[in-house]
Formats: structure tokens, sequence, C-alpha cells
């Protein structure tokens, strides 16, 4: 199973090496447990073999030339860092990377783009009718450039027809996992993800994206944000909502979706997590009256639902965000 990695000028080197590190690593977990009959081969390639120089200047040799490799099962973009603009560079000076890309996808393989690297598939014409995503903040420039891909804002990741984009400058990590188990099985990639201390779900971007880009992107998704934060233990439903907005449910879903990526389900629960981290940093209310606040009457629930997003739990949030504080 051969697995090119596509070395870029100007990529982010640490995207390219820490696929390489992270496959290299499942290859010797995976070949000691027996999950494999055979290893990945791992190809880390430039378009004419030459070394790269990454976006921060840093010279970093490759083993191929993609010019001299056929067919593979897996081709791996890594974003790339963002111009002084915070955009995604131009994709203009990699059109005959894109048209390798494009001969693989046409042959099988899968081929998959991490944060910025997206944009190098939407280049190749790869996302043209399919989901995708990228990094949260670079939705709108996505949309712009390739008005027919079917872009999700702020999904984790994305796997249509072969095509696999992915959020976040480290989204490598989901990304690889996601290869593995492709190619070979969720057992495989739950080994990898075990030795690594990383999770096979890829973390949620809403976690990250700032209380006030819902408001400077849809004054009606701000004002809902606004409307829930102050709903207290009275709670909010999506019928709720839309009616306190004046608007449809459908209208509500539509707006929040486009926005924001999620269902108003998603959007409500999020945001009264978000209000319940808040108040975890500035007060010491009790755990079950921090739940209660933020419109959760079973603290059992808040606690599942605060983990499930945060990746630890209340208690243990609120000990690392005082921590840092009394060291701050």
């Amino acid at each position: 199973m051969d697995i090119v990695i596509v070395a870029l000028d100007r990529c982010l080197g640490s995207a390219l090496l820490g696929f390489a590190d992270l496959l290299t690593s499942s290859n010797r977990i995976l070949s000691r447990t027996g999950l494999i009959d055979a290893p990945f081969r791992i190809t880390t390639a430039s378009q004419d073999g030459a070394p790269v120089v990454d976006g921060f200047g840093r010279r970093l040799q490759v083993d191929a030339a993609l010019s001299d490799l056929q067919n593979c099962a897996a081709a791996l973009v890594p974003g790339f860092p963002p111009d002084e603009t915070g955009r995604s560079p131009s994709m203009a000076p990699y059109s005959a990377t894109a048209n390798w890309l494009r001969h693989q996808h046409r042959h099988g393989a899968l081929v998959a783009g991490s944060c910025s690297g997206a944009f190098l598939l939407g280049e190749a014409g790869l996302l043209d009718g399919r989901r995708c995503t990228t990094t949260w903040w670079l939705h709108d420039q996505l949309v712009q450039q390739y008005p027919n891909a079917r872009a999700l804002r702020g999904a984790a990741l994305s796997d249509s027809d072969r095509v696999i984009t992915a959020g976040g400058p480290v989204s490598w990590i989901d990304i690889a996992l996601h290869i593995i188990a492709r190619l070979a099985g969720s057992g495989a990639a739950r080994a990898t993800a075990d030795f690594t201390i990383v999770d096979t779900v890829p973390s949620a971007q809403s976690a990250y994206i700032p209380t006030d880009f819902a408001l400077s992107n849809d004054p009606l998704v701000g004002e809902a944000e606004r409307l829930i934060r102050h709903a207290g233990s009275r709670g909010m439903t999506a019928h709720t909502l839309a009616q306190q907005l004046g608007v449809s449910e459908r209208t509500l879903h539509r707006r929040i979706n486009s926005t924001c990526g999620e269902t108003p389900k998603t959007f409500i629960d999020r945001v009264r997590l978000e209000t319940a981290k808040i108040a975890l940093e500035t007060t010491t209310k009790a755990i079950k009256e921090v739940a209660r606040d933020a419109s959760y009457l079973d603290e059992s629930s808040f606690r599942r639902s605060f983990k499930r997003l945060y990746g630890m739990t209340p208690g243990a949030y609120r000990l690392a965000a005082t921590t840092q504080l009394s060291e701050d």
C-alpha cells in the first residue's frame, strides 16, 4: 500500500514531517501486533524530486519525484501557513501537482488535504460536487474560489468519494488516522492512536471558533447566540429560538448551517457549553450550579457533553484554567 506525502514549497513542514512520522510509527506498531500483513510504503515526493523550502524557510529533502510515481493507494497534501492577509496562498504555482492528484484519484487513490491543503484539491477539480471542509477562518475563501464545492463550515473531517479534507493546522493527525482506517481497518487506526495518545475521532472546530465570529458573519446567528447565553435555567430549543428571533425553524437551520456548519441543536449545545466554560474560568460556583445556569437540569449529562466537546471533565478544566491563571 503506497502512501505518497506531497511536498510543496511554502507548505507547513510540521505537517509534511508529521504525516511521515505518524505513518512510519503506525507501520512499526501494526507490524509488531500483526494487524497488517504488509506495511505501508511511505514516500515523500516533490514534483521534480528536488528539496522543497517550507513556509518558514526550512529546506526539506524528499524521497522521489511525483512525475516518477505512477499509482498509489493514497496521496496526502499538507497545509500552508496563511499569507500576510490570513488567507491561503495561491495554488497557481502547483498546477502540475494538481494534475498528478487528479490522475491518482481517477485511478482509485484516496486523496487528502489538511487545512489549506484542501485548496490544492480544489485546484485539481476534486472538490466539485463533493463535501469538503477546511480551517474555519478559510471557509469563505474556499467557497469563493471553488463555488461548486459542497463546503461544510467548521466540520472536523469530510470524506466524500475518496476526497478527504480536514480543518486546522494539525489536522494532518486526523487525516493520517483516517487513511490508516480506510486502508487497514479501524483496529489499526485505534492501535496507532493509542500508541501516539491521540483520538481517532476528530475534534470539532466549533470548540475553537471565537464567540463573536457568528455575529460578524450573520447578525441573526449572533443574536441567536446572545439569546442562548442569557436563557439561564429556562433552556432553549430550536423551536423557541426560532420564535424569539421571529423566523421559521427552516430559516434558522439554514442560517446557522451556513454560518457555523451546525444544526440548531448542535449550535445551542455548543453555546451552552461555552457559557459554562466561562463560568468555570471566572467563578467558584459548584459544578451543579454551573450546569443549571447553562440550562442542564441533569448534571451527569452536562459532564458527558462537556468532556465530549473539550476532552476533559468540567472539574479538570477548572483546575487547568485556574492553574494557568496563577502561573500567569
